[in-house]
């Protein structure tokens, strides 16, 4: 069965990401077709980049970034849930992503995002960091709005078109994780010589 990781993209204090990556994953377990899971980063305490070497030359000598590698490698697609600052993702987020080449290749990511105008931006600065790493950006998202969507400030209260908006994000998140397969699986095959 496809393997879906929600990665929960903040780990600030106070931080109003748990609450919709919640909702997301009980959203996504109800509808059967996947398995999914919460990628919490604060799990997973990356410094900032520290790799002698790009990622794209072979496993890492720093046991956090294999303990990274090891949580992301089995998933087939994501959903990232991430809140706008400044215009922009989170550092820690680019950071997570930057850690990692083969383990985010050829799978398919969908965006949760939220902020004062939903977190549009941050959404578009991980369409092109997904991108450049292979992977596939479906073309729904949700988009939370911490002004309208909050019941006072503080509630994450899912409204019936945020809702609509997930499933069509899963739906897409799913058949390209599917679709996507074959080239996971040539990539791992070793070559054979003829």
């Amino acid at each position: 069965m496809t393997r879906v990781g929600i990665i929960l993209g903040s780990t600030r204090p106070n931080r109003r990401g748990p609450q919709i990556a919640q909702w997301v994953l009980d959203t996504a377990i109800q509808r059967g077709d996947a398995e999914f899971e919460l990628i919490d980063l604060r799990e997973h305490p990356l410094p900032h980049l520290d790799e002698p070497a790009p990622p794209m030359f072979g496993p890492s000598a720093n046991p956090h970034t294999r303990a990274w590698a090891e949580r992301i490698a089995p998933c087939d697609g994501f959903v990232v849930v991430t809140p706008e600052y400044n215009g922009g993702m989170p550092g820690v987020l680019k950071n997570a992503f930057d850690h990692l080449f083969a383990e985010w290749t050829n799978k398919a990511v969908g965006f949760v995002s939220y902020g004062v105008h939903g977190g549009a931006r941050a959404a578009v600065q991980l369409r092109t960091v997904c991108s450049t790493l292979g992977m596939a950006d479906v073309g729904y998202q949700v988009a939370v709005s911490v002004l309208t969507d909050f019941e006072n400030h503080t509630t994450f209260v899912p409204r019936d078109h945020h809702t609509d908006a997930l499933h069509k994000t899963l739906d897409q998140v799913i058949a390209w994780s599917t679709a996507l397969a074959p080239l996971r699986a040539a990539a791992a095959s070793p070559l054979v010589n003829s």
